[in-house]
């Protein structure tokens, strides 16, 4: 091979050189598993030398993926930051977009993150998966209007935030069905329902959850639901006492 076949590196700062490191690897391990991903695969992605990726990052393999979870996190983080406005489902709606999305473009990064057992998998990578798991919470709280919750609330979210993730797996491992827009929806479901369920037994929920469903409109998720909810309430309508304290249809 002559000399005109080198490759030509072009002459770039330390923070541009690093920031295009880490892009080759962000995107090769939000392709592939990362035990099938190597500094030589980063480097022919990069374009440039294995010397240079080590130049870099001494720490190899392990320190660009730990890397490549940090600027994932940060991407995940950023799915559930909505503004304060509107109907509450509307925003969680438009945070789930986000994060589905993320899901769907980078599967093979997010199962093997999920699901543990990778050999690049450290305490470290486990915190950053947890930060993420914090951080959602906090913005759906939020967005409920309960940045303090209690322990039933706070418990009821992070409950969702880990179905979430279990759907999400299952997801992928289904062929990716039903479509994105359907998945979202039941799963805004979920919530709305896992939150009036808690307000049935919680006084602070059932506080928290009529706050919000006053921000609700008819076009809103939670308005859908409420029209898809209509029969079934009226099917039960037998369970419920009347006035002198038997059931509907009882003798």
């Amino acid at each position: 091979m002559n000399g005109s076949a080198a490759p030509a590196y072009r002459r770039l700062s330390v923070e541009q050189r690093r920031t295009q490191l880490l892009a080759a690897a962000v995107d090769l391990f939000g392709h592939h598993r990362p035990e099938d991903v190597s500094v030589d695969d980063v480097a022919a992605a990069a374009g440039v030398s294995r010397p240079l990726v080590y130049r870099y990052f001494p720490g190899g393999k392990q320190q660009l993926y730990e890397a490549a979870m940090h600027n994932a996190a940060d991407e995940l983080r950023k799915c559930f930051v909505e503004p304060s406005q509107g109907a509450p489902t509307q925003r969680l709606a438009h945070a789930l977009d986000r994060y589905l999305s993320f899901v769907d473009e980078h599967d093979a990064a997010y199962s093997a993150l999920l699901r543990g057992g990778s050999v690049a998998e450290t305490s470290r990578t486990g915190a950053i998966v947890d930060g993420v798991r914090r951080s959602a919470a906090e913005q759906v709280l939020l967005h409920l209007g309960a940045p303090d919750p209690g322990p039933r609330l706070a418990m009821m979210v992070r409950s969702w935030i880990a179905s979430v993730e279990a759907v999400s797996l299952t997801w992928l491992d289904e062929g990716k069905q039903p479509p994105l827009p359907e998945l979202r929806g039941w799963l805004v479901d979920h919530l709305t329902g896992l939150l009036v369920i808690t307000a049935t037994t919680d006084p602070e929920t059932a506080g928290i959850a009529a706050a919000a469903l006053a921000l609700e409109t008819p076009d809103s998720p939670a308005g859908e639901l409420a029209r898809r909810l209509a029969p079934i309430v009226e099917a039960v309508a037998h369970l419920l006492p009347d006035d002198d304290g038997r059931g509907m249809l009882g003798a």
